[in-house]
């Protein structure tokens, strides 16, 4: 059986995120414990909160070097994406570093309000095992006022006052910025995908 880790970053989506898990008929561990994770076969990193306050957690449980270090499929969303890049401009936070790129904030404008939020769709980059069944006019719902860049590793971006990263991987890491807990079909094929393919 698949041991999926969900790190208890305290973010206020771990249970919607497990709900999404247990209707893909996965049993995830939440935990904050170094040696479940890096056991596991597939870990995920949710967060809803900041950028610091995720990293502060995280430092705080001893898993930053875990999360650096770790030889297994990763998936950050929403918060637990933007932790994966070098740093964060929302609080000027250093973040894991396992992506190049810096997190910054979304430009408002006319009829463009910042957060970003609800659904959006989704622009492909290019296709690999995580976009797999996802298409150019499927939609995922999105809550956030920071983005990552669109670099290389992005495997689908998003436009939103301008264009930022909505999935990106990059070999065992990679992330989705909108919820895929919260976008219906979408978000439970991204995570299928994740569980049953692993990144590549």
């Amino acid at each position: 059986m698949m041991k999926v880790a969900l790190v208890d970053a305290g973010g206020a989506n771990l249970g919607s995120v497990r709900f999404a898990l247990q209707r893909l008929g996965v049993e995830a561990t939440l935990t904050g414990d170094a040696q479940v994770i890096r056991t596991a076969d597939r870990v995920i990193l949710p967060g809803v909160s900041t950028a610091g306050t995720v990293m502060r957690r995280l430092r705080e449980l001893d898993l930053v070097e875990t999360l650096r270090n770790l030889d297994k499929p990763l998936l950050g969303v929403c918060i637990g994406m933007q932790l994966l890049f070098e740093g964060s401009d929302e609080g000027d936070v250093e973040c894991l570093g396992l992506l190049p790129g810096r997190v910054a904030k979304l430009p408002a404008g006319p009829g463009i309000r910042v957060p970003h939020m609800g659904w959006n769709t989704l622009l492909p980059v290019r296709s690999n095992s995580l976009s797999a069944g996802i298409g150019g006019d499927d939609r995922a719902y999105f809550v956030h006022s920071y983005a990552a860049p669109v670099t290389p590793d992005c495997v689908f971006s998003c436009e939103h006052g301008a264009a930022f990263a909505a999935v990106v991987q990059r070999g065992n890491v990679a992330g989705a910025q909108f919820h895929p807990e919260r976008s219906a079909g979408t978000g439970a094929r991204l995570l299928r995908n994740f569980l049953e393919q692993g990144l590549a």
